[in-house]
C-alpha cells in the first residue's frame, strides 16, 4: 500500500484506501468539475469534505496542500513515476486526470491544446464573472444601493454565454461530437448560474438557442447527475 503519511492533510482526512486517489472538495461549480471528472473515468476515489463552516480549507492540513486555502485538491498516491503527487487548481486536475487516463482530451496535439484552450476560458471568465453575479444577485452583494456592479457582471456573463451558444452552433460539445474536459469544466457553472444563482432572467438564458440544450445533455449523464453532489454536504 503506497505510503502517503508525508502528506500532513492525511492526518486531518485519513485515506480509508490509501491506494486510491483522494479529493478533498466540497460540491460547488469548481468542486464538482473534479467529482464529475472522477466518476467519469471511473478511477478509483474517496472524497473527503472540506467544511467551509468549519473554515476547514484554512487549516494548516489543508494548506499544506493547497497554500492558496481553495477546493478543490487531490492526492494521486499513483502520480507520475509512481510516487505520490499532490495537486490543486480544478482545471490543472482535469488536464491531470485527462493525461493520466486518457479519456475526455483529444489526442492529437493541436485538437488536445484547443481543448485546454477553452477550459481556461472557463477559468479566466465564465467561472470568476459567474461568480460576482453570484455574489451580487444572491448573497451579501444585493444589498448593495449601487447596483452598477451587478449589471456590469451581468452584461459580461450575457456576453460569455453568447461565446458559448456560438461555439456550440453545429455542435453538440464545446469540442463538437467528443465530450472532453471543457464541457466538464462549464457544466457546473452554467448551472450554478441560473439555478443556484437566480440569475436565469437576469442573463436572459431562455434566449439562447444551444446552451440549454447542451446543458440539458450534460445533466443528463449519470456520472454528472452522481459527481454534482461528491461530497456530500454537510447536514444543517
Amino acid at each position: 500500500m503506497p505510503d502517503l503519511s508525508a502528506f500532513p492533510i492525511t492526518k486531518r482526512w485519513p485515506p480509508k484506501h490509501s491506494d486510491r486517489l483522494q479529493l478533498y472538495s466540497l460540491p460547488t461549480p469548481n468542486g464538482v468539475k473534479v467529482s464529475i471528472m472522477l466518476e467519469e473515468i471511473g478511477l478509483p476515489y474517496e472524497a473527503h469534505l472540506v467544511d467551509f463552516g468549519k473554515n476547514d480549507q484554512q487549516t494548516p492540513e489543508f494548506l499544506s496542500l493547497n497554500p492558496n486555502g481553495k477546493i478543490p485538491a487531490i492526492l494521486d498516491p499513483d502520480g507520475p513515476g509512481g510516487r505520490p503527487l499532490g495537486l490543486f487548481e480544478s482545471g490543472a486536475i482535469l488536464d491531470y486526470l485527462a493525461g493520466k487516463t486518457g479519456k475526455f482530451i483529444p489526442p492529437h496535439s493541436a485538437r488536445r491544446i484547443e481543448t485546454i484552450q477553452w477550459v481556461h476560458f472557463q477559468i479566466g471568465g465564465v467561472g470568476p464573472m459567474f461568480g460576482q453575479v453570484g455574489f451580487f444577485n444572491k448573497f451579501a452583494g444585493k444589498e448593495y444601493a449601487d447596483k452598477r456592479p451587478l449589471q456590469r457582471y451581468v452584461s459580461e456573463s450575457k456576453r460569455l454565454l453568447g461565446v458559448i451558444d456560438r461555439r456550440l452552433d453545429g455542435r453538440q460539445w464545446i469540442m463538437g461530437d467528443g465530450y472532453t474536459i471543457a464541457d466538464i469544466s462549464m457544466l457546473g457553472w452554467v448551472r450554478n448560474l441560473i439555478g443556484f444563482y437566480e440569475a436565469r432572467e437576469l442573463v436572459e438564458f431562455d434566449n439562447l438557442k444551444h446552451v440549454p440544450v447542451w446543458l440539458d445533455r450534460c445533466l443528463a449523464r449519470p456520472a454528472v447527475q452522481r459527481g454534482l453532489v461528491i461530497p456530500s454536504r454537510p447536514q444543517p
